[in-house]
């Protein structure tokens, strides 16, 4: 009896320990996570280090990704966009859920709001307000959760033939740039200054960097540039046949999905934390933006600095902004670019 009781107690000890043992191990499984680094399109650690910290306990949560998509646009000149990739501020800010950032090269309107309606990206940061009214009107489910910028005179037209300067002259020409965007709303208004619309020139539909070539070439009379690439074109000597003030205001905005918010509404507050966060250190470090801008675009600091003045970064959705989504709807109805009709404050998401 004794031999069978000192047997028994040695099992139960036993038996003890292996379950403290395997409650640990699962523990320090669940707390002890770390994620893998994510790259940019070109290659780039985007995952900033801070993603590969221990996860707090709001990491064990149950979301529908295992990451955050996000785009990343640096045209025309998007510093909020440069200044959080090269200071991490994503991937500090996601890393408490155990999320990594994966940034996407996705760069045109059509192709960034099918890649929110398929769910392979959660963010579109910087998207003209004009593709969300398309994708909005094409019954998408696409929502506006802060805005990104307002720069009318930073979208241009250029020529080399500087007799074109009026509408009327545009009448029979073939014009390049990318269709669906600012730009194209920039053309069709200009147009519209003397009753005239798309139907009366040739439009090519090409990205910026090709409409340039296209015009420099010859295969083009005129071409739709932003950004770099017009102040480039400005220096190089094309004529300004006009550029977007009077005639658009250039709205872009911060757009994710209702879905997505409503299955995880702390991951698009989150969102809109850091895009108040990077604002703030842009507003904070003027100098240094300037340079880590410059560094990106590959232009002069001095270039950077007068383009920024161009820009209005307020993230505010500001009744001027709804106003101006508003006309651009009309505008977009009467030039037949959308079919159905869009009410645009039941586009904005109100994040609590």
């Amino acid at each position: 009896m004794k031999k069978l009781l000192t047997l028994f107690t040695v099992f139960a000890l036993s038996f003890v320990l292996v379950g403290c043992t395997g409650k640990a191990n699962k523990d320090s499984n669940k707390e002890g996570a770390t994620t893998t680094p994510t790259e940019s399109p070109t290659g780039t650690d985007t995952s900033n280090d801070a993603s590969q910290t221990t996860p707090t306990k709001e990491a064990v949560k149950d979301f529908t990704v295992d990451n955050i998509a996000v785009t990343y646009v640096k045209a025309p000149l998007n510093v909020p966009s440069i200044v959080e990739n090269n200071k991490g501020f994503l991937g500090k800010g996601y890393a408490e859920y155990n999320l990594p950032i994966v940034y996407s090269d996705l760069t045109t309107g059509p192709e960034q709001t099918q890649a929110l309606a398929s769910g392979d990206i959660q963010f579109l940061n910087a998207v003209g307000a004009t593709s969300v009214i398309l994708s909005a009107s094409n019954g998408a489910d696409i929502k506006i959760i802060s805005m990104y910028s307002r720069s009318p005179k930073a979208f241009v037209m250029f020529s080399k033939d500087d007799s074109i300067d009026s509408p009327e002259k545009l009448k029979g020409l073939t014009v390049a740039g990318p269709k669906g965007t600012i730009l194209h709303e920039l053309l069709i208004s200009y147009l519209n200054t003397a009753g005239l619309s798309e139907k009366d020139i040739n439009f090519v539909s090409m990205d910026i960097p090709s409409s340039q070539a296209a015009l420099a070439g010859g295969s083009v009379d005129i071409a739709l540039a932003a950004g770099p690439v017009a102040y480039n074109m400005k220096k190089d000597g094309f004529h300004v046949v006009t550029d977007g003030t009077g005639l658009v205001d250039a709205t872009i905005v911060v757009a994710t999905s209702n879905d997505f918010y409503k299955k995880n509404p702390e991951l698009v507050k989150k969102f809109l934390d850091v895009q108040k966060e990077t604002l703030q250190y842009i507003e904070d470090n003027y100098e240094e933006i300037i340079e880590i801008t410059a560094a990106e675009t590959e232009l002069p600091a001095d270039a950077v600095k007068e383009m920024y003045d161009m820009y209005d970064f307020n993230m505010e959705i500001k009744d001027s902004d709804i106003e101006s989504m508003r006309k651009t709807t009309q505008f977009m109805l009467d030039n037949g670019m959308i079919e159905n009709n869009v009410d645009i404050e039941s586009l904005i998401l109100d994040v609590k």
